[in-house]
């Protein structure tokens, strides 16, 4: 365990840096998970963080520390924490009310697979990191397992989409990066594209038990490319004086129709 009380420490003005800039994260290949139930999750479903960084205030007081942030401190691996003392913590904790604990993880980069063949979801260039990370969420529970996301769509290990996916990331497979129209030559399962032009009802064909959903840009939609490549395009029908759903709900009522 390393205490860590000045600012000109190295191994601090690193994790400031991590926790500050996406590019530096990028970079390093690292990211920065913020709070008791994302560090909690990853302990439990991945294992050992690169560095479990606690605020040393709470833990030399225990009898005034959350119960949950002692018992996190004693399932970390002790050569892997570091304990940061006076307020350094609050320059890592990117909310205002943070809850002393930030783990540091590699991220995930896996290899696309040569055949796609079990139900997965794309991302096409969805730019707001709330709605990523509640897409993400959505899979988890509707046990979709794969996440495909192009190169415009928001980075699904920043800090924001993170907090939005409450810890779904840790038992999905996603892929970054990817070129989604170059894809559709692995698929071996339909792929549906949701979208207002020439659609049907989502709740009127027969829907596959295992298929590829493509979710578009809030704004564009999906592009014209993958909707032409789909099997199925499906619309969520709705009062004719709301606008279109928000991407993330519309994911949503379409993983469950699936589900159900």
């Amino acid at each position: 365990m390393k205490r860590i009380a000045s600012r000109d420490n190295p191994l601090f003005k690193e994790l400031r840096k991590l926790s500050s800039t996406s590019q530096a994260r990028k970079h390093a290949g690292l990211s920065v998970l913020e709070g008791l139930h994302l560090c909690q999750t990853y302990l439990a479903v991945i294992g050992a963080p690169r560095h479990a960084v606690f605020d040393a205030h709470r833990l030399d007081r225990p009898e005034d520390c959350h119960p949950e942030l002692l018992a996190l401190h004693d399932q970390a691996p002790v050569d892997r924490q570091v304990w940061l003392e006076g307020k350094l913590m609050q320059d890592l904790e990117t909310v205002q009310a943070g809850q002393g604990v930030v783990f540091v993880v590699d991220t995930p980069s896996p290899v696309l697979p040569e055949r796609i063949t079990e139900s997965c979801v794309w991302l096409d260039r969805i730019q707001d990191p709330g709605n990523v990370g509640s897409i993400l969420r959505t899979c988890a529970a509707a046990g979709v397992r794969h996440a495909f996301l192009s190169e415009e769509t928001a980075f699904a290990w920043s800090p924001k989409v993170l907090r939005s996916g409450q810890g779904a990331h840790f038992s999905l497979t996603i892929h970054e990066q990817v070129d989604l129209e170059a894809l559709m030559a692995r698929l071996d399962v339909p792929l549906i594209a949701t979208t207002l032009d020439d659609a049907q009802s989502l709740y009127g064909p027969a829907l596959p038990s295992k298929a590829a959903w493509v979710f578009g840009h809030e704004g564009q939609g999906v592009r014209p490319a993958l909707q032409r490549g789909a099997q199925l395009r499906v619309h969520i029908p709705q009062e004719a004086a709301a606008e279109s759903l928000n991407v993330a709900a519309a994911a949503a009522v379409c993983l469950f129709e699936q589900r159900r």
